[in-house]
């Protein structure tokens, strides 16, 4: 948006396009990573909830600390090398990436509560508007949008 005086185009700075905040961390595989990996998730919600003036409700924050949990434990658990994880959000969204060095696609199992284990990605589908899985150069990306607007 502009603003014209005197026929002087004086820029508002509104018309500037806003860049989402992003974050990685990367963690080895050493005992640990997981409860780091949720702390990092929790810094960074803050750091949204300061910088973006975004209004996260327990109910999206748990979400999003869920996922990052599921997503690093998966990593931590079939990948023979460290792994990323990568945080971009705004004052709605919040997208969690965890790069691996496995390029095994994760499968995701039919329901069934009597199977005990491999229901990580079941909850991560549960929790996220959007679950992307793709092979990467290094191996693969698991990428999940939350939506920080709902309850």
């Amino acid at each position: 948006m502009t603003y014209r005086l005197d026929e002087v185009v004086i820029p508002t700075g509104f018309d500037v396009p806003v860049e989402p905040l992003r974050r990685a961390a990367h963690f080895t595989g050493e005992p640990g990573c997981i409860a780091e990996a949720r702390y990092v998730a929790a810094q960074f919600l803050e750091q949204l909830r300061t910088e973006w003036c975004a209004t996260i409700g327990a109910k999206a924050e748990g979400a999003v600390l869920l996922v990052v949990s599921e997503l690093v434990t998966n990593a931590d658990r079939h990948s023979d090398g460290p792994y990323i994880l990568e945080l971009e959000g705004t004052d709605t969204t919040l997208t969690v990436a965890v790069y691996d060095s496995n390029g095994t696609l994760p499968r995701v199992f039919p329901r069934d509560p009597q199977r005990i284990g491999r229901h990580g990605l079941e909850i991560v589908r549960a929790l996220a508007r959007d679950v992307g899985v793709e092979r990467v150069p290094v191996g693969k990306r698991v990428r999940a949008v939350i939506d920080l607007t709902g309850g």
